[in-house]
C-alpha cells in the first residue's frame, strides 16, 4: 500500500444544492482528516451532510469548492485512480434481484477490470457468511444477507479505504454483531474504515475517532475517548444492607436515598469511586449491591448538537 498518513483528507469543502429559487447548503467549509488504518465515525442527524460528502468521495456529486484526496490521490486530478482506492457501501439496497451473489461479485470485479485469476469472490462470500447462498437469486435473500452482499460488492477490488453508509440499518441484532466483527477483521488487516451510523452504540463499539456534523458543518472531531470525557458525570447506586443516616462527608455529592437504595452523582474527573466507598465503610454503611452508570456517546452527541 502507498505511504500516506491520511486515507481521507478534505479541506474547506462546500456544496450547495438549488431547488427552484432556493439555495440549500449541504456542506459548509467542511474539513476532515481520516487517519490511515483507523475506524472513523461520521455522525450527525438526518440531513447533516454525511451522504453528500460520501457521494463527493464516490464521484456521484461534484463539490463546489475545496480540496479532497483519497489515499493521497487528489479526486480532481485523478478521479479514476481515486475511485479504485475506495469501496463504498451505500445505504440503499441497490442489488439486481435476478442475479446471484456469485454473479454480482463476478460482474463487479469485471467492471473494475480485475483478471479472473486475481478475483477473491468465494473468499469474500465465505468471510461474509454468504457462501451457501452464492447461487441463490438475490431477491430470495433476507435483508441482513443483502446488506452483507453490498459490503461484499464493495470489497471485490481490495480497496485501501472502505466507506460504510449505515452498514447495519434494518439488520437484526445477531447479524449486526457479525457485521461488526467482520468490519473489525478487515480493519485489522489494514483497510481504513469510515462509517456513518444512526446507532450510537455502533460508533461506540467500533470507532477510534469520530466527527460530529450538523447542517453541513463539522461541530467536533476527536478520539472516542476524548469525546466520552466531555461529559464526566457518573452515577453510582448502592443497595444498602442496614439502616443509617446520611453522613456529612457524603452530603456534598447530593445523595438520594429511596428506601434501601442510595444513589450518588459525581464528577469522575474529580472524584474516585473508591473515595465514596471509603466514606460508606468509615460510617459503617454496608451494601450488598453496587451499580454504576456513566455517560455514553448518545449523551455526548446530544450535548454537542444542542450547543
Amino acid at each position: 500500500m502507498s505511504d500516506y498518513k491520511y486515507s481521507i483528507q478534505a479541506k474547506n469543502v462546500n456544496k450547495t444544492f438549488y431547488k427552484k429559487s432556493k439555495q440549500i447548503p449541504a456542506l459548509v467549509d467542511f474539513s476532515i482528516n481520516i487517519k490511515k488504518g483507523s475506524i472513523h465515525g461520521l455522525l450527525g442527524p438526518n440531513g447533516a451532510g454525511k451522504s453528500t460528502f460520501i457521494n463527493i468521495l464516490g464521484g456521484l456529486v461534484r463539490k463546489d469548492t475545496g480540496y479532497v484526496s483519497i489515499c493521497s490521490v487528489n479526486i480532481d486530478e485523478n478521479a479514476k485512480l481515486s475511485k479504485f482506492k475506495i469501496g463504498i457501501v451505500p445505504q440503499e439496497l441497490n442489488i439486481d434481484p435476478f442475479f446471484s451473489p456469485l454473479e454480482l461479485l463476478e460482474l463487479q470485479a469485471g467492471l473494475y477490470g480485475i483478471p479472473k485469476r486475481k478475483r477473491k469472490t468465494e473468499e469474500i462470500l465465505n468471510n461474509l457468511k454468504l457462501l451457501d447462498q452464492r447461487n441463490s437469486y438475490a431477491r430470495t435473500l433476507s435483508g441482513g444477507m443483502r446488506r452483507r452482499l453490498l459490503i461484499a460488492k464493495a470489497l471485490v477490488h481490495s480497496p485501501e479505504m472502505l466507506i460504510l453508509d449505515e452498514p447495519t440499518a434494518g439488520v437484526d441484532i445477531d447479524i449486526r454483531s457479525s457485521v461488526w466483527e467482520y468490519i473489525k477483521k478487515i480493519n485489522s488487516l489494514g483497510t481504513t474504515i469510515c462509517l456513518t451510523t444512526h446507532y450510537l452504540e455502533e460508533a461506540e463499539h467500533l470507532c477510534d475517532t469520530i466527527s460530529i456534523i450538523n447542517h453541513g458543518r463539522k461541530l467536533k472531531e476527536d478520539s472516542k475517548k476524548n469525546l466520552l470525557n466531555i461529559i464526566s458525570n457518573k452515577t453510582v447506586s448502592f443497595v444498602i444492607d442496614n439502616s443509617f443516616s446520611i453522613p456529612d462527608d457524603l452530603k456534598k455529592y447530593n445523595p438520594l436515598l429511596d428506601e434501601n437504595k442510595l444513589t450518588i452523582n459525581y464528577d469522575k474527573n474529580q472524584v474516585n469511586l473508591k473515595t465514596i466507598i471509603n466514606i460508606l465503610t468509615k460510617n459503617h454503611i454496608d451494601f450488598k449491591e453496587i451499580n454504576t452508570y456513566e455517560s455514553d456517546l448518545e449523551d455526548v452527541f446530544l450535548k454537542i448538537i444542542k450547543e
